[in-house]
């Protein structure tokens, strides 16, 4: 993950220069950009690696650059960055996209976590290939089927299971932020979305207890682990 190089599109001039300053500190090199038509100019004439998109722009708002960023390069990890910390905002950002969502004010230290976690997810999806079945220990699960099976028996699995055990395997033996798995799955990281999902988490351990190779662990104050030891 070395040279990185981040379009950073943000229209307030301070905080775009102070961001900037930041990221380049932390060896990401950055083209800042204050509207969002300059930005969309800006990625079909150079080459990047991530994009941090403010929401609220003049000229293009965040929303259509990232569909438009989306055609060219459909799997560009992109950060949205939004005063507004409306629910039906951050479903929009998901809609067209978005890898991660957050709400200003942000601590920097915040948003450089928040970018290597996604560019840990997007490393791990391509040595997966993007795919949908996965093979640990005893199990085989097929997400497009819904289905987590051993030789002895087939357990179907619920959407939001699936898509939960997806993301588990995707970041096999690491962690996985359960702020990215709501946000994903739930499209929202309250309180009530955060204990439903820790119900899942419960269903998921209680399907994999057969295996003594696979443990699903609780990392305490950051998400949860498929931790797969041997072959």
């Amino acid at each position: 993950m070395e040279n990185i190089r981040v379009l950073l599109a943000e229209d307030d001039k301070n905080l775009g220069n102070i961001l900037k300053a930041y990221l380049e500190a932390k060896s990401y090199p950055t083209v800042l950009c204050q509207d969002g038509k300059i930005a969309y100019e800006t990625f079909k004439r150079e080459e990047f690696d991530f994009c941090v998109l403010d929401i609220m722009m003049p000229e293009m708002d965040g929303f259509t650059l990232a569909k438009k960023i989306r055609k060219i390069d459909k799997d560009i990890p992109i950060l949205f960055l939004s005063a507004k910390a409306m629910q039906e905002d951050r479903i929009q950002g998901f809609e067209v996209g978005a890898d991660d969502y957050l709400t200003k004010p942000f601590s920097m230290e915040e948003l450089l976590l928040r970018i290597k976690a996604i560019l840990r997810r997007s490393t791990a999806k391509e040595s997966n290939g993007n795919k949908t079945d996965f093979k640990f220990g005893k199990f085989t699960f097929e997400y497009n089927r819904q289905t987590l099976t051993t030789e002895e028996k087939e357990q179907k699995l619920t959407s939001k299971e699936a898509e939960l055990l997806k993301l588990l395997c995707e970041n096999m033996n690491n962690v996985l932020d359960r702020t990215v798995a709501l946000n994903k799955i739930w499209f929202d990281d309250s309180y009530f979305n955060a204990r439903s999902m820790d119900v899942y988490i419960t269903k998921l351990r209680k399907y994999l207890k057969d295996d003594d190779a696979v443990e699903l662990i609780n990392v305490h104050g950051v998400g949860f682990k498929l931790v797969v030891t041997g072959g």
